[in-house]
Parts: C-alpha cells; structure tokens; sequence
C-alpha cells in the first residue's frame, strides 16, 4: 500500500522546509563572496571628484535643472562660502509664512487653494477655488472593487507600502495610461491627489484589522469635507474630529507639500519621468522613495527617539542631564546606535526651517490645552541643546536648527494620530508637489533623460572555464 494523503503531504512539506533552508544557507554562504567583490574604497570619491549625494564638497547641491515650483533657501554664497540665513520657502514664488497666514487670517482651509497654486501656477480665484474643491471631492471615489480587491485583498503591515502598490495598480483602472498629453496628465495628476488620503486610510484600516485583529472600518469620504476633515473622518471608528485638529492637520498637510526639485522623492519621480514613462510608475517611485527613514520617515524616528529620551531622562527641566543622555546618544551609546538626534539638522537650512518654526507656534498652543507642556518643552530643550553637544561630541562646526520633523510627529501625537500614519500624510501632502514636478519635467521643452555619470573602479579579469573555478 502507498502513502497516504495525509503522509504525501507531510513529506511534501517536509522536502519544501529542507529545499528552503538550503537556500537560505547558499544566500548567506555568497554573501562574503559578494562582499569580497563590492567593497569600494572611499579613496575613489576623492581620486574622481564624485558627489556622494548628489552635493558638493561644501555641502550645496549639484546643480540637475531648473524649476518654477518651489524654492528652499537656507544660506547665501559670498565669496565661494556658505553663509547662514533664516531658512525661506516659497510655493511659486509666494513665501510659505504669507501663504498660510491668507488662507488662515480668511478662515479658509489651505490645503486645496495650495494645491491649485502649485500645479497651475497661480491662486484660484473664488470661482475656480470652488470648481478645483468639486473636482477633487468627485474624484475621490476609488473604482468599483478597487478596495475589495487591491487593498483588502492584499494588505500590509506598512501603509507605504500598500500605497505604493495601489498607485501601480491604478494603471489597470486607466482606460488610456499612456497618454500623456497636458489635459490629461492634468487629470491623471488630480485624480491620484484626490485618492490619496482615501487610499491611505483604507491601506490603515486593512492593516488594523488583519494584522492589530482590530474591527474592519471603511469610511466612504464626504463631498461637503475639506482633504484634511475628510481624512480624520476616514481613520477615525467615531468619524468626530474638532474643528481645532481639521486646521491643525490642514497646516502641516500645507507645510510638507512641496520642497523644491532637489528632494530625494521629487527627484525620483522627475528622474521615472524623463524617460518617458508613465504617471503612476512615477508617483510610486516617489512614494518608495518618502517611505525611507532618512526622508519621509524620519519623523516616525523622531517620537521613537524621544520616548526613549522620556524613559531614561527623570528630571525633563534638567538641561545638565538632558544634555548627559543626548551626548550618550551623539557617542552611540544610547538611543537607537546610530550616532544621531533625529529631527536636528537639515540638508539646507542653517540657521531655521520655517516649516518648524511655523509649527512649533501651533505645537505650543495646542500642548498647552493637551496639558503637554512638560513634554513640549523637553523638544524644545533637545532643539536648544543639540548643535553645541554636537560640536562638542563630532568636532563640526556646520550650523544646525531643528527641521519640521522635530515637531510634526508631537502634533501628530497630540491629535491622536497613530505613528503609521505619520510617513503617510507626508505623502498625502507631498503628493501634489510630486505632480507639479512630473508634469513640469514632462512639459520641459529642454528636458532629456536624466543620467547620471558612475566611474568603474573594478580591476579586469579574464573569463575562467567554469571546469576550473575552484
């Protein structure tokens, strides 16, 4: 008599369980073969002027194009050096601090009458900030299914991820993807600024529910809400939100929308886009990009970091011992190893990121009704303490001031928004910029494919039979 069903099946999965470690084993045995072969000496950087970073010796950026977009100003150039200033920013031309304080001053939500300032280039007038609103709420409707099937279907731990791999599929749901004539990128670029936080907030309601065994809530989005009403409508069981965290939530959707050409997301997608390809290969692109930690995600390192701060500091208003844990963190012997206090430093702001500033004045307030003063104030001691530790501890002399990482995940965390979904609203703001720079790259009547230049540095070598490979 044969084996039976049940035996077939054990020695099945007994030979895919042996076939799986051997594989495992092979992978981490030519690994040190890798290593052997990939190791490149820092010499070369020197030897061939390479721009690690794509930035300069003296830290400003390799110049890759020109843009009518966003500008980021952190420094001025006198005589061949860097000098610090104030840091600036500007959404078409329009300083970011004037920006908010129209739409705010007016009782206005920002986040629409922003958006149609950067991807048109100009402020809407009443009429056409009422028609871009209708536009944005109709197309905010998903395609039939497109829940059911591509994000319940498949969720993820990470929303990023799932947002990532809903904007491909969106492709599927075009009836023309391809097409890329002004009118309808346009459309395209709206579309998928419209479903972002619609995305999202499903992509973190399949992911409570399959992976936190939490109840499954799904919130169609509603017409009459602004993007930032909408979206604490969609994550939230109760769907209330207050007035105060809608405007709140509004301001940093604003703030974090666009951030000038040179940023690692937005030159990924103007990268995808001077080859000719699609929107939605683009978009995702950025989104993989934002997903890393030393971009989108670093205000999620940011809380991490300082609750690890708050479990190992006592006294919060002592500086002698806030300044005795950070430079145990600056040393590598605390915190997370790696030798850095997230939410310091920026790659262009010296002396301020406006972004922080203008949000540190909104933190402050709402810490106060919170009764989150104590903690507030602790931030604001690792901001005033952190540049001389740092000189102290590396030796540096470069200017450093807190970037708008430092104080977005505590006013997320104020609000009572969950810490996944901190990198995910950056999308939903970013997402905007992202298009703007899509459709200027593609419309760019100088543009050509953007390729970079890599040196080779490996040594020849003769082909070997493979009889006589040891």
């Amino acid at each position: 008599m044969g084996p039976t069903i049940y035996e077939t099946l054990i020695e099945a999965q007994r030979k895919a369980i042996e076939q799986y470690n051997a594989s495992v084993d092979f992978i981490q045995g030519i690994c040190g073969e890798f290593e052997r072969y990939t190791q490149i000496s820092p010499k070369y950087y020197e030897k061939y002027d390479v721009k690690r970073g794509l930035r300069n010796q003296d830290g400003t950026g390799v110049m890759a194009g020109v843009t009518l977009i966003g500008n980021v100003r952190g420094y001025v150039m006198q005589d061949g050096e860097k000098v610090p200033i104030p840091g600036e920013l500007y959404y078409r031309g329009i300083n970011i601090q004037e920006l908010i304080d129209g739409f705010t001053l007016e009782g206005r939500f920002g986040y629409e009458e922003t958006a149609y300032l950067l991807m048109f280039g100009g402020l809407p007038t009443t009429e056409e900030l009422a028609q871009f609103r209708s536009t944005l709420a109709f197309f905010r409707e998903l395609p039939p299914k497109f829940t059911e099937d591509m994000i319940l279907t498949a969720p993820s731990h990470d929303v990023m991820n799932k947002l990532a791999r809903s904007v491909l599929a969106l492709y599927s749901y075009d009836p023309d993807p391809d097409n890329n004539t002004l009118p309808i990128e346009m459309l395209q670029a709206l579309r998928l600024i419209a479903r972002f936080p619609v995305i999202v907030a499903h992509a973190f309601a399949a992911k409570k529910h399959y992976f936190d065994k939490d109840s499954l809530y799904l919130h169609r989005p509603q017409p009459e809400l602004s993007v930032a009403e909408n979206f604490l409508y969609s994550v939230r069981h109760d769907n209330q939100f207050s007035e105060e965290e809608a405007r709140l939530l509004d301001l940093c959707l604003v703030l974090h929308m666009e951030h000038g050409g040179g940023n690692n997301s937005a030159f990924a997608c103007r990268v995808l886009s001077s080859s000719g390809t699609d929107i939605y290969s683009a978009i995702a692109a950025a989104v993989g990009s934002l997903k890393g930690p030393r971009h989108g995600g670093a205000n999620t390192r940011v809380m991490k970091m300082f609750s690890d701060i708050e479990a190992n500091v006592k006294d919060w208003k002592d500086d002698g011992e806030v300044a005795a844990y950070l430079t145990k963190i600056l040393k590598k012997e605390a915190g997370d190893g790696s030798g850095l206090i997230y939410g310091m430093g920026h790659a262009i702001y010296t002396v301020s990121d406006p972004r922080a500033v203008i949000l540190k004045q909104f933190a402050k307030r709402v810490a106060a009704k919170k009764g989150m003063l104590d903690e507030f104030e602790l931030f604001e001691a690792v901001e005033r303490l952190t540049p001389d530790l740092f000189h102290a501890v590396t030796g540096q002399d470069k200017a450093m001031c807190a970037n708008v990482d430092m104080y977005s995940g505590l006013v997320y965390k104020m609000m009572g928004i969950p810490s996944e979904l901190y990198t995910p609203l950056f999308a939903i703001a970013r997402i905007v910029g992202w298009c703007a720079h899509r459709v200027e790259e593609v419309y760019n009547p100088y543009g050509r494919i953007i390729r970079p230049a890599y040196k080779a540095v490996m040594p020849k070598r003769s082909f070997v039979p493979l009889a006589e490979r040891g």
